[in-house]
């Protein structure tokens, strides 16, 4: 039998595909280069490209080509790409094009308004902004949670991590609670028993920047489809032929902006590496959000922060920046490894970082449930923050509830993403370990093939064939089983 249903679908989303790469380097480009003033016209640009492609997606015929497609004779493939296919077709019929095009436009303006916002400290001027957003955001979670059968939070969780629900996510989190506060508390006790020499600036950015091109290259990042930018806020974007990432510099502090740069490596080489043959279908995106996450976690923390990779990375920053007191290999290693309690998540050490995370999603749900109002975010952050950091963000907007872009353009149920994100990096790294017993001598040597390729084969290459727990399954031989990233924080700090 022809499967001149499939087929047509096919054509559709590689269609699709195409406006998808015009919007993803527009947006690109609004991060990074685009003069302040074109803001309003990008904005409304991109949100008509968002309502062309919603209009495509959403058109009757397609759920007919979908029904008639599922009787004809695809492969595992095809019939996994078929399955991508109606999930996003059912997402986007269940909202109407003016919502589209309305999220679009006011996620654009309080992006561009926090610019500002964030450095000033002005709270009453984002706020005002971010109540379109979770407007707008609690308007889509009715419709999604109506037509789903699931509650309002749950519905958007969907779209970022499908299958995950509040109720797993409450279990998972909540035995994080039963733990994590007690090991942050034993290991900076531990820690501050060593005193711990800090780098020396200024380090100039443009040497900065060196160094990251240099360890992009060392870690497999394809230069020919793909670039290193700086943005307020650091990401990866663009498409697979073209992986855009971005930092962000500050000469006072050498780690911070390389490290987000190995974060990113990782997002990249995922995204570089997801199966060529079927670029533009929905099977060849990445998994998902946490499974994109886990990637990015397991370049910067497992692999990053492991002491042989440090040990690699030291002669490179001595190289181009001289010797310092701080650059003893011992105090480099500790001085990486260090768990601070700190206010920006993307600079958080991989202990603490779990507990910006839970706080948010806390915080989230609590606002698309409509529990809370915008009004009530700076009070509930701080109280959060003294609960699991011992830190106050009182009249701190700008290192609290200001910090990043995650709820200006409206992605309520990204967050959890992290941390599961880093639970599934624990969980495949250990993997990785057990079928390479030569990992920790290659990582000192410089010698990454084998692991990226185990990651090649295991994870990258699969994109969506498989659902999220097959994926997982597959690759370690369990689900999920958040005990691997307990004992790689005990194992590592303890």
């Amino acid at each position: 039998m022809e499967k001149q249903n499939y087929n047509h679908l096919t054509r559709t989303f590689q269609r699709l595909s195409r406006f998808g790469h015009l919007s993803a380097i527009a947006g690109w480009d609004m991060f990074t280069y685009m003069p302040p003033k074109g803001s309003a016209a990008r904005g409304e640009a991109l949100a008509e490209l968002s309502v062309l492609q919603h209009q495509i997606l959403t058109d009757k015929k397609i759920a007919t080509l979908l029904q008639a497609a599922a009787q004809e004779d695809l492969n595992d493939v095809e019939r996994a790409n078929l399955r991508e296919m109606t999930r996003r077709y059912q997402e986007a019929v269940l909202l109407p094009e003016s919502l589209v095009e309305e999220k679009s436009l006011v996620g654009t303006r309080c992006e561009h308004g926090w610019r500002t916002q964030r450095p000033a400290n002005d709270w009453q001027g984002f706020a005002t902004n971010l109540k379109e957003v979770v407007r707008v955001s609690r308007e889509e979670a009715r419709l999604r949670a109506e037509a789903k059968g699931k509650s309002r939070y749950d519905a958007l969780l969907d779209l970022y991590e499908p299958g995950m629900t509040s109720a797993k996510l409450d279990v998972l989190f909540g035995d994080l609670r039963t733990w994590l506060p007690d090991l942050l508390q034993k290991v900076v006790a531990k820690q501050s028993q060593r005193s711990m020499i800090t780098p020396v600036g200024p380090f100039a950015t443009g040497t900065q920047r060196e160094l990251g091109l240099e360890i992009m290259q060392l870690l497999g990042f394809d230069f020919d489809g793909g670039r290193l930018d700086v943005s307020a806020h650091p990401f990866c974007g663009g498409v697979p032929e073209d992986v855009r990432i971005t930092t962000r510099y500050d000469e006072n502090d050498l780690v911070s902006s390389l490290f987000g740069v190995i974060h990113e490596t990782g997002h990249a080489r995922y995204e570089q590496n997801l199966p060529r043959e079927w670029l533009g279908q929905p099977v060849a995106h990445a998994r998902s959000t946490a499974i994109h996450e886990s990637q990015s976690l397991f370049f910067e923390m497992q692999l990053g922060r492991s002491t042989a990779f440090l040990r690699l990375l030291l002669p490179k920053i001595i190289a181009r920046f001289g010797a310092q007191p701080a650059f003893d290999v011992q105090n480099f290693v500790a001085l990486n490894q260090r768990v601070e309690r700190g206010y920006i998540r993307v600079d958080a050490d991989e202990v603490s970082y779990p507990a910006h995370v839970v706080l948010r999603y806390e915080i989230e749900r609590a606002l698309i449930e409509g529990d809370i109002e915008v009004e009530d975010i700076p009070a509930l952050w701080d109280e959060k923050m003294q609960h699991w950091l011992g830190l106050s963000t009182k009249d701190n907007y700008r290192n609290g509830c200001m910090q990043d872009i995650h709820w200006t353009d409206g992605a309520f149920g990204y967050f959890p993403s992290y941390t599961l994100g880093a639970m599934y990096a624990a969980q495949l790294f250990n993997a990785a370990k057990r079928a390479l017993p030569q990992l920790e001598s290659d990582v000192a040597e410089g010698n990454f093939t084998p692991l990226f390729d185990w990651l090649s084969q295991n994870i990258w290459q699969h994109g969506s064939r498989f659902t999220t727990s097959q994926l997982i399954a597959n690759a370690t031989g369990e689900d999920l089983n958040p005990l691997y990233f307990r004992k790689h924080l005990e194992a590592r700090y303890l």
